[in-house]
């Protein structure tokens, strides 16, 4: 076993023929065996090690960036021909692979008999099968329901955490038409495995609102009784091109004289 997360870095880099992400890299580590840890986020220390590496040590670091959140090791060429050229390569590591995006993690089609369902639950979820368990249950954001693969509702959890919303689902008119679901969550996981609360302002709530609302006109869940909420545009039906409404008529005028020939 390696003493550190860079040098368990460093062995599967080297051990691979390709670049990886950093999501790969600790998947790997942990899986082979080359590190331990008791942490909630591993790939997320994968990403501080490595990015931490290249901004601090400059040419002396054994990484290279190859593309967002993808390492390679210095000299390694992939036998994809992706060859990788270090020459300036080191100006773009200043850009911080945190995403912008305002879902930070998500889970899909978890299973509704794996929960002990209470008013507050814990909902259960890993970064890798050999990571820290962290209960999303105080998550914020939107989910969906399944029988089985098939969308039944959608909704958002705002103004209540998702695991509270969720155990709702089982005690209305909704509790016998579901058996999975999927979340997609507006805060982020700590190192420590807690969720980062933070607040959210009119345009991030507006976005979730919006966000909701497309998957519910895309998805046409059943037991959504209405559209979503703030789809405020007008909706419109497709319309036939005029030049196929042209060789239609031309197709039916043929047929016709077809007929009438046929018959005289």
């Amino acid at each position: 076993m390696e003493r550190s997360w860079q040098e368990a870095i460093k062995k599967v880099l080297a051990e691979s023929e390709i670049p990886l992400h950093y999501t790969e890299i600790s998947e790997q580590i942990l899986s082979r065996g080359y590190y331990e840890t008791g942490g909630a986020t591993p790939a997320a220390s994968v990403s501080a090690q490595v990015t931490s590496s290249i901004k601090k040590d400059g040419a002396k670091s054994p990484f290279l960036r190859v593309g967002r959140g993808i390492y390679t090791l210095k000299g390694v060429t992939s036998e994809n021909t992706f060859s990788v050229d270090d020459s300036g390569a080191q100006s773009d590591e200043s850009v911080d692979d945190s995403s912008n995006s305002i879902i930070h993690s998500f889970g899909m089609y978890w299973q509704r008999d794996l929960i002990v369902w209470r008013n507050d639950p814990k909902v259960y979820g890993k970064q890798q099968a050999l990571s820290k368990s962290i209960d999303f249950g105080k998550q914020r954001g939107i989910y969906i329901l399944y029988d089985h693969h098939t969308v039944v509702y959608v909704g958002r959890s705002i103004d209540r955490p998702l695991g509270k919303r969720l155990y709702e689902h089982t005690l209305d008119r909704l509790g016998s038409r579901w058996n999975r679901f999927s979340w997609f969550g507006l805060l982020d996981v700590k190192k420590d495995g807690e969720l980062k609360e933070r607040p959210f302002n009119a345009s991030q709530l507006g976005l979730i609102t919006t966000l909701e609302a497309l998957l519910i006109e895309a998805l046409e869940p059943p037991q959504n009784r209405r559209r979503g909420d703030d789809l405020t545009g007008i909706e419109y039906v497709q319309a036939i091109d005029d030049e196929l409404k042209e060789k239609e008529l031309q197709n039916t005028l043929r047929s016709i004289e077809q007929k009438l020939r046929g018959g005289s």
